[in-house]
């Protein structure tokens, strides 16, 4: 990836309104300001020539130290790696100023999926869309695992949707990392992040692994999809829900309207030992095969809640990104390809295909779906002990 920098000095800009009407290499115009958050802000924008329009992120360049220098270069090149998959935010193109990165991406006008569940209603008790958007999600995170890569913020906030609802697309890369193993403790939203994550190490050297905290999150994502809730505020023991869900795994049927098939597929999602928990093969497998998401029941659990153009830049400074060809290698089992399913694309995934139910969710998988967190065999899982739970600590 290329650096592209400024060949003419540029005033720099205090406010994000301020941005606004600037064109950026003589075609790309900042129309409108969609978001603003700690070290930058989001732009609408439009090619002036094409009418193309595009969502444009500002990384300011301003007051950041080394560290943080390094964190958005690692935001931008792995956003660009993982957005060859058709479920990740395509990003187009880079340009460089004195006093910001601009991000140029695709614009995905119908909003996020946190907007879409609590305000426009959409996917609850609409099992057939809720099955087609998760499983875009999967495997839009199983791509990203396959190249090494673990988002760490998972949530309706960082998905937009796109196609009328019925395609989603995965965005903001700020917290991913390339660590299969990490001692980041506490990275992400409260509300999506597994229990390993959110607890303090006992020692310095500490450690939990990245893909199944991403597993978790989709499970927290499964349940905003399908009820319309969040399961709990936060899975540790400080939170009164999620201790009774340790103490009875079926509680989650007692507050959310949960068919029996899919509380056991997230009693799966929701192992406290991560070496355990459900991998993304055996999710895509479960979710695939089951029949009904949700029944009628009262709804006692915690609401779904939010967690929280330069005049001197010319168009040799346009950088058109190398394109990125996502080449399917995530490979879809044998066993599901003539389900209607396809990772390569969502639209290839056919909603009218019926699936041959499982009479026995737990019965025997696949080989393929058995295989244990094995590069992650050598990991301290830090996880909740109740004493109900057996331990499931293994050294580091």
């Amino acid at each position: 990836m290329s650096d592209i920098s400024l060949q003419a000095p540029v005033a720099l800009t205090t406010r994000p309104e301020d941005r606004i009407g600037h064109l950026l290499a003589g075609r790309i115009e900042l129309t409108g300001i969609l978001g603003v958050g700690a070290y930058g802000v989001v732009y609408t924008a439009v090619d002036i020539f094409t009418h193309i329009p595009y969502a444009v992120k500002a990384l300011s360049k301003i007051g950041l130290d080394a560290r943080q220098r390094r964190f958005q270069e690692r935001e931008i090149a792995l956003h660009h790696r993982a957005s060859a998959h058709p479920n990740v935010v395509n990003m187009v193109k880079i340009l460089h100023a004195i006093d910001c990165t601009y991000v140029i991406i695709e614009y995905c006008p119908e909003g996020d999926l946190f907007t879409n569940i609590t305000e426009h209603g959409n996917f609850v008790g609409n099992d057939i869309l809720a099955k087609r958007v998760f499983l875009q999600l999967v495997d839009a995170v199983e791509y990203c695992h396959s190249l090494g890569i673990y988002h760490r913020d998972l949530k309706p906030e960082n998905i937009l949707v796109t196609e009328n609802g019925t395609q989603v697309k995965l965005a903001d890369f700020g917290l991913a990392t390339t660590e299969p193993v990490t001692s980041d403790f506490g990275c992400g939203s409260t509300f999506y992040m597994s229990p390993e994550c959110q607890q303090s190490p006992s020692r310095g050297s500490a450690c939990y692994a990245s893909a199944p905290n991403d597993i978790w999150s989709l499970g927290v994502i499964l349940v905003n999809l399908t009820c319309g809730r969040n399961p709990w505020k936060r899975a540790s023991q400080s939170d009164s829900t999620f201790r009774a869900y340790l103490k009875d795994p079926g509680f989650l049927r007692t507050i959310l309207p949960l068919s029996a098939e899919l509380d056991l597929i997230l009693r799966r999602i929701f192992e406290t030992n991560p070496a355990k928990r459900i991998t993304i093969p055996e999710l895509r497998y479960r979710i695939l095969h089951c029949q009904r998401f949700t029944t009628t029941s009262p709804l006692d659990s915690p609401p779904l809640s939010e967690t929280s153009a330069s005049p001197n830049i010319s168009v040799t400074d346009m950088f058109q990104l190398a394109p990125q060809i996502f080449s399917g290698q995530v490979p879809v089992p044998a066993s599901l390809r003539n389900t209607g399913y396809s990772s390569r694309s969502s639209s290839n995934s056919s909603t009218n295909t019926p699936l041959t139910p499982v009479a026995d969710d737990y019965a025997p998988l696949p080989i393929q779906f058995k295989q244990a967190w094995g590069p992650f065999d050598g990991v301290k899982y830090i996880v909740p002990q109740p004493p109900a739970l057996p331990p499931s600590i293994q050294a580091c």
